[in-house]
């Protein structure tokens, strides 16, 4: 299993517009391409030296290989999307994860 996360710091002059964005629309569409099993967005509590709110999206998916068919088939499209709408007002780093063992 493979956790494809997002960690993103949202300006807070477009936070709520952002997290309503998140849970309603880009979430849904990211799950509806059938790559992924689950979602999730939990926030970070650690405040950062540069303000904003930051968060962790985690996408639940089965393989590296489906992970890469996303970011060649879908996720130029969405990244396009999210810089469109919150441009320099968001960061994000994607980082690759691998589940080991869950207890």
């Amino acid at each position: 299993m493979i956790i494809y996360n997002v960690t993103t710091n949202i300006h807070e002059s477009v936070h709520d517009q952002w997290l309503k964005w998140m849970q309603e629309k880009h979430i849904p569409e990211i799950l509806a391409t059938q790559k992924f099993s689950s979602a999730r967005i939990v926030k970070v509590l650690v405040e950062e030296e540069m303000g904003g709110i930051t968060y962790s999206t985690q996408y639940v998916t089965d393989s590296k290989e489906t992970l890469e068919k996303f970011y060649i088939e879908d996720e130029p499209e969405f990244h396009r999307e999210a810089l469109g709408l919150f441009a320099d007002k968001m960061l994000s780093f994607r980082t690759e994860l691998e589940v080991i063992s869950e207890h």
